[in-house]
């Protein structure tokens, strides 16, 4: 998580958002790749061996947050015992997940950017007309395409492994880099995503842990530690705790 990183990831996105800007139907041709003219379909959506590893995609990357919810949830049952894991590492697991593959992917944007699937458009089958990535005014009404939630979520394994111990860390940014790859490329493959959907998807995750890993562990200016964490959950879940010591019944 250093500058030269945030300084890639920018420019990807600059190279990317003016690229498929000015050329959109780019778009249109990397989905293309995907799709069967004679059945009219994306084919590999109705591949039960690819259905498995989109799943199992997921399953991966929650299974890699569930330490950290587990430690907060019986940290809200016993306040009165310390974190089973560094305060820190569940803030920063925590709150990149939530940025990321929740407020800024599906509050902020796919339910107001009304960008239809591939699935959805004219050129595969569809009813809707396309439009590049920067056009929010697209015939979607819910759930739409830009950017991907999926995507965002996989490229999220990027923050567990800017955890991983210094000398593993360069692989663990390298398969969280693939993992989030694959990932996306099954869902351009299934007609879900367009490939400016998982592209930015994965370079907003990218910066959101990036100032995220930057805010908690980089930047002594904002003061957090371990300890001062546990104490300040021990506070915030103490009332409920001794509210539900004094309705125990005596023993």
């Amino acid at each position: 998580m250093n500058r030269t990183g945030l300084f890639i990831a920018l420019s990807l996105a600059a190279v990317i958002g003016i690229v498929f800007g000015i050329y959109p139907e780019l778009d249109l041709k990397l989905a293309a790749l995907f799709y069967d003219p004679t059945s009219k379909n994306f084919p590999l959506k109705f591949d039960s061996a690819a259905a498995v590893a989109r799943d199992g995609a997921m399953w991966v990357a929650w299974a890699l947050a569930v330490p950290a919810i587990a430690a907060l949830v019986i940290k809200m049952i016993r306040p009165d015992r310390p974190l089973l894991m560094s305060g820190r590492a569940i803030i920063f697991l925590l709150l990149t997940l939530t940025l990321s593959a929740g407020v800024l992917t599906n509050l902020a944007f796919k339910s107001y950017w009304g960008r239809p699937r591939p699935v959805l458009v004219t050129e595969f089958g569809g009813d809707l007309p396309f439009v590049a990535w920067w056009d929010p005014r697209g015939g979607c009404g819910r759930n739409c395409s830009f950017f991907s939630g999926e995507g965002a979520t996989a490229f999220w394994t990027l923050a567990p492994a800017a955890l991983a111990p210094p000398a593993w860390r360069p692989l663990a940014y390298a398969a969280a880099t693939l993992f989030g790859v694959v990932t996306s490329t099954l869902r351009m493959a299934f007609g879900g995503h367009f490939f400016t959907d998982v592209a930015i998807a994965g370079l907003v995750t990218f910066v959101v842990t990036w100032l995220a890993h930057g805010l908690i562990y980089r930047w002594a200016s904002a003061g957090l530690t371990d300890a001062a964490i546990d104490a300040a959950l021990t506070r915030a879940f103490w009332p409920l705790y001794r509210l539900r010591q004094r309705r125990r019944p005596a023993g």
